[in-house]
């Protein structure tokens, strides 16, 4: 049994049942023995699309500077990254945006980051690159223009997970039986907004996600945008619209693990509300590009132009760029189940890779 199972046990049995929310919590960020505190879980569970290709972090530093300039070239604004794994989509991003001299000086690079392992490890992909680490979004200065990234950020923020019976919604918890953590639901129903109004007469046995947090933190990024302009891009896997359906999972190893078993030892992940998540931006004055998919807006950023010039440059290489795009596009690997969110601010440009 791990530590942190055996602390989870125990507040269990003080304290009742924890909400999925509280678990992911304790297990992916206690302060002594959470999954991303302890350990650099990049290539070892899972692998996200900047460490498949080089390619991906270029064309979002691309997609910057066209902003920037879209917006008059401002000579200070926050370059900001939420959960920045090993530093590589921000290494890429700003050796791509050296086409343009100025976006480089101007940015104040902020790495929102809680895992101090992880840090050491940006710190060491990023070099000489002059780099504030914050423990929470709230921690970056609001005194300029915000151009934010987040990159597979918001599938790990925790989520309460809600069930349909007979009579009414119950909360999906995490309890215990003798050593062995297990789903139960609330006895009595919960009040009915807690699910949106569309899927309440859902059949009995459907589920229904929420993140609080999630929808929290994109109304902080929104309100700062509509107020000081900028732009915030999130990338994630997860569904266009609000939807019935248990994602909760877990992952080690490269494989789906049982994600009770284990606190700490596996990556805990749900599939992002991307509607919620538009919903809660909008309602900040902020304006919504999006969701498309991965697919759509690499290509139309110029993921092929930019693999074919690489395949130019090094045709030792080709099959490798090749298998990166595939991975990056294809409907059965990341391109469709990937979606593609931006944020700015009312009346400003057009963001490119979007349609207008």
């Amino acid at each position: 049994m791990t530590a942190l199972k055996a602390k989870i046990l125990q507040l269990i049995r003080q304290t009742g049942p924890l909400s999925l929310a509280q678990y992911m919590q304790m297990a992916l960020l206690d302060s002594r023995e959470g999954y991303y505190i302890t350990r650099d879980p990049l290539g070892r569970d899972f692998v996200t699309a900047p460490e498949v290709s080089q390619i991906f972090g270029e064309l979002i530093g691309l997609f910057f500077v066209q902003v920037w300039e879209d917006r008059g070239c401002p000579e200070r604004f926050h370059l900001v990254e939420l959960g920045p794994g090993r530093g590589t989509l921000m290494a890429d991003m700003l050796r791509a945006s050296r086409v343009r001299s100025g976006f480089v000086a101007a940015a104040g690079i902020s790495l929102v980051e809680a895992s101090p392992a992880l840090r050491d490890v940006q710190a060491a992909t990023l070099g000489d690159v002059r780099v504030t680490w914050r423990d929470d979004f709230d921690d970056v200065p609001d005194d300029a223009p915000l151009f934010l990234i987040a990159n597979e950020f918001f599938d790990a923020l925790p989520v309460r997970q809600f069930i349909r019976s007979t009579r009414g919604w119950h909360e999906r918890m995490v309890g215990a039986e003798d050593e062995t953590l297990v789903f139960a639901a609330t006895p009595d129903p919960v009040p009915s907004e807690f699910i949106p109004a569309a899927l309440r007469d859902a059949p009995v046995g459907a589920m229904f996600e929420t993140s609080l947090p999630a929808q929290g933190v994109v109304r902080r990024i929104a309100r700062r945008i509509a107020e000081r302009d900028g732009v915030a891009l999130i990338i994630d896997y997860g569904h266009a619209q609000s939807a019935l359906g248990d994602t909760f999972q877990a992952v080690k190893s490269h494989r789906y693990a049982n994600p009770l078993a284990e606190p700490g030892e596996a990556d805990l992940t749900v599939h992002v509300d991307f509607g919620a998540l538009a919903e809660a931006a909008r309602g900040e004055g902020a304006r919504i590009y999006g969701p498309v998919t991965q697919a759509e807006f690499l290509v139309a950023l110029g993921i092929r132009a930019r693999g074919t010039r690489l395949k130019n440059e090094r045709p030792e290489h080709a099959g490798d760029i090749d298998a990166a795009i595939d991975r990056l596009t294809k409907p059965v690997q990341m391109g469709t189940m990937f979606k593609v969110l931006a944020l700015s601010a009312p009346d400003t440009p057009t963001l490119p890779g979007f349609p207008c």
